[in-house]
C-alpha cells in the first residue's frame, strides 16, 4: 500500500520542495495551503498527490481537513511565517499568527494524526523549525519564540510517542534562497553570505533532503533530534 504523507505550506518554496522529494520517494502527498490554491493544485498534478486546504490559525479548519484525509504515514510541519520588525513595534494580531501558524497549528496538527498513527504503532513526524529557534534573532522574536517551541514540542513528543513506535524529529534550517529571502539587497545577501561557513546560500532541496533521510528506514533510530542545515552558521 502506497504510503501517505501531508505536508503544511506545501506550496512554498522549502513545501514544494519536500512534497517533489517525498513523491520521488514514493508517498502519496497531500500538498497544504491556506492562499496559494493555484500553486499547490498544479504541484498537486505535477506530483499526482492531492491539494488540501486547511488554515493553520483555525483548529477547526485543520480538524475537518486532515480527518477528511484519514490515516497517514508521515506528517511535515513545514509552513511558517514570520515579520521582521522590533519586538515592541508587532502588533498583537500579528504575533498571534506567527505563534498559531509556526507553532499552535503544528501541534494542532499532530494531536490530529496521532491516534491513528499510535492504533497502528507506526508514523512519523518532522518540524521544521529554524537556526533562530535555536540561538534566536534579534528583530524576528516572535518568530524565533515560535520555532524554539516547536524545537521543545518536538523533544516533548519524542519522548511521549516512542513506546507506540513513532519517531518525531525537528529539521533546522539556515539561510535558505526562498521567495522570503529575495527582499535582502544584493549588499545584504552578500554579507549573509559571509557569515555562512560554507559560502553558500541553502537551496530548499538541502532542506528536502533531510526530510527525506529522516522519513525513511535509515532514520529508524533517530528520534527527539534537531538537524541542522545551515552551512555552519550556528554550531
Amino acid at each position: 500500500m502506497q504510503k501517505k504523507a501531508l505536508v503544511t505550506g506545501g506550496s512554498g518554496g522549502i513545501g514544494s520542495a519536500i512534497c517533489r522529494t517525498l513523491a520521488r520517494d514514493g508517498y502519496y502527498v497531500f500538498v497544504n495551503y491556506s492562499r496559494s490554491k493555484e500553486k499547490a493544485e498544479t504541484l498537486a498534478e505535477e506530483i499526482g498527490g492531492e491539494a488540501v486546504f486547511f488554515d493553520l490559525t483555525d483548529s477547526t479548519s485543520i480538524k475537518k481537513a486532515i480527518s477528511g484525509i484519514g490515516r497517514l504515514d508521515l506528517l511535515v510541519n513545514n509552513a511558517g511565517v514570520s515579520e521582521i520588525n522590533l519586538f515592541t513595534h508587532i502588533s498583537d494580531e500579528i504575533a498571534q499568527r506567527i505563534l498559531s501558524t509556526n507553532l499552535s497549528g503544528a501541534m494542532c496538527a499532530a494531536r490530529c494524526v496521532l491516534p491513528a498513527m499510535i492504533n497502528e504503532k507506526s508514523g512519523c513526524i518532522i518540524n521544521i523549525s529554524s537556526m533562530w529557534g535555536e540561538v534566536g534573532a534579534s528583530c524576528e522574536v516572535d518568530y524565533s519564540a515560535s520555532k524554539a517551541g516547536l524545537i521543545g514540542f518536538t523533544k516533548a513528543l519524542a519522548k511521549e510517542t516512542a513506546p507506540s513506535g513513532i519517531r518525531v524529529n525537528c529539521v533546522s534550517p539556515g539561510f535558505i534562497m526562498t521567495e522570503m529571502n529575495k527582499r535582502f539587497s544584493d549588499e545584504d545577501l552578500e554579507l549573509i553570505r559571509e557569515d555562512i561557513p560554507l559560502g553558500i546560500f541553502g537551496e530548499p532541496r538541502h532542506i528536502a533532503d533531510a526530510v527525506s533521510f529522516l522519513a525513511s528506514p535509515a532514520a529508524e533510530y533517530i528520534t527527539g533530534q534537531v538537524l541542522a542545515v545551515n552551512g555552519g552558521m550556528v554550531i
